[in-house]
């Protein structure tokens, strides 16, 4: 069973319209869907913004229904200027950009007393998203890199600036990495896919409603096609 994730109503409404069978459990004042898209098992969640909602969400995948595989779903701001708002970024791996424990001797992004806080992503189900990606939304473009994650939106140019020369990402969003955290923790098989809405600086507020409703478009797209190949 596949397990996806969206941050917020919008992500989440196109595709539980592909769903059959629905069985909705409410739990941690979420609405799990659990029913079948294209004739595979998955459940569809809208996790709320932010990492705390995100990461109790993938427990609650994990302890509820024992997915297989966890797909992130949302949107993000650029980190690097290849990436134009409207393109796709799959994750290669994911940490928290404000992680800071520096005054303890930690650099920063690290978690203390963790194996590690950078955590890697499926290469499989990345392989998949990136041939689905190319054939379903062949009007944009699709990156592999570094999801960061904060409990921010990043509209400060000095700000983007300061995360990108600390953790060399390739975008910014808010839950990113707390599911990453949560699937490593459980051992379950995750990716992140981050449509740009902004570029992360002093235009993000102009930009991010404008193409908000465009890139949520090119994730359910690609999440549909995901789910058919998996």
């Amino acid at each position: 069973m596949l397990g996806i994730i969206g941050a917020m109503d919008e992500e989440v409404s196109k595709l539980k319209e592909a769903m059959e069978e629905v069985e909705i459990t409410k739990k941690a004042s979420m609405d799990f869907y659990k029913g079948k898209m294209s004739g595979k098992d998955v459940v569809v969640v809208r996790s709320g913004i932010g990492k705390v909602n995100a990461g109790m969400c993938t427990q609650i995948l994990s302890d509820l229904y024992a997915v297989d595989a966890v797909i992130n779903t949302g949107i993000a701001g650029s980190l690097n200027a290849d990436i134009d708002i409207g393109d796709i970024v799959l994750s290669t791996d994911a940490l928290q950009h404000d992680m800071d424990a520096t005054g303890f001797g930690y650099e920063p992004g690290v978690i203390p007393r963790m194996e590690t806080s950078t955590f890697i992503a499926d290469e499989k189900l990345r392989s998949i998203a990136k041939e689905c990606c190319v054939r379903v939304n062949p009007d944009i473009n699709v990156f592999e890199g570094r999801v960061v994650s904060g409990d921010q939106f990043i509209s400060d140019k000095a700000v983007k600036e300061k995360i990108v020369e600390s953790f060399a990402g390739y975008c910014t969003e808010m839950e990113g990495a707390a599911i990453a955290q949560a699937a490593y923790l459980n051992k379950i098989p995750f990716l992140i896919i981050r449509a740009i809405s902004d570029k992360a600086d002093d235009s993000a507020t102009e930009d991010y409603p404008t193409f908000e409703k465009k890139a949520i478009e090119h994730s359910v797209k690609l999440v549909k096609a995901i789910v058919e190949e998996y």
